[in-house]
């Protein structure tokens, strides 16, 4: 990533693309597993890259030099989920009786098992298994996206695998 910080201090039309195509499976994968929808996780996805293009643009040299972009990707992503899930418990819900249930769907056929065991864990514990395990980003990564001291993301982590543990062996 350090090198596609440098291109982006250089050409940032140029190389938004290549952030873009590198980083966005694992920002919407990781979304996905946190909101529990694709079309949010899509959504959310979309406005994460919105938001950085135009905070780009405004960075100076420096500023590039000291940025560290996954984790501040999902600085940006967590704060949009965050004001995505406010906002929407103050909407009232539609619900489309029409719906058929026979509409695809590219996600695989665990997508909702997994959805309802990651639902299940507090937040903080959801948010650290999914930035480790499902992006991949590390646990200084994880404690910078998050605002998190390392000792109590590492804890999460630990906390949130063993929630999931339990509730995998209770479905068998």
């Amino acid at each position: 990533m350090d090198d596609l910080t440098a291109a982006l201090a250089r050409n940032l039309d140029g190389a938004f693309p290549t952030l873009v195509e590198s980083a966005g499976p694992g920002l919407y994968w990781g979304l996905r597993r946190l909101c529990g929808d694709h079309q949010e996780a899509e959504d959310l996805t979309q406005e994460t890259f919105i938001r950085a293009y135009r905070s780009l643009g405004g960075f100076d040299r420096d500023r590039f030099d000291e940025l560290r972009l996954s984790p501040w990707l999902w600085t940006i992503a967590l704060n949009l989920g965050r004001n995505h899930l406010r906002s929407r418990s103050r909407r009232p819900t539609f619900v489309d009786l029409h719906e058929h249930a026979a509409s695809e769907d590219p996600e695989p056929p665990d997508t909702a098992a997994w959805d309802d065991r990651l639902s299940a864990l507090p937040i903080n514990q959801r948010r650290a298994v999914v930035l480790r395990h499902v992006v991949g980003l590390g646990i200084g990564e994880i404690s910078e996206a998050t605002g998190r001291p390392e000792g109590t993301v590492k804890a999460d982590i630990h906390r949130g695998l063993d929630r999931l543990r339990r509730v995998m062996e209770q479905e068998q």
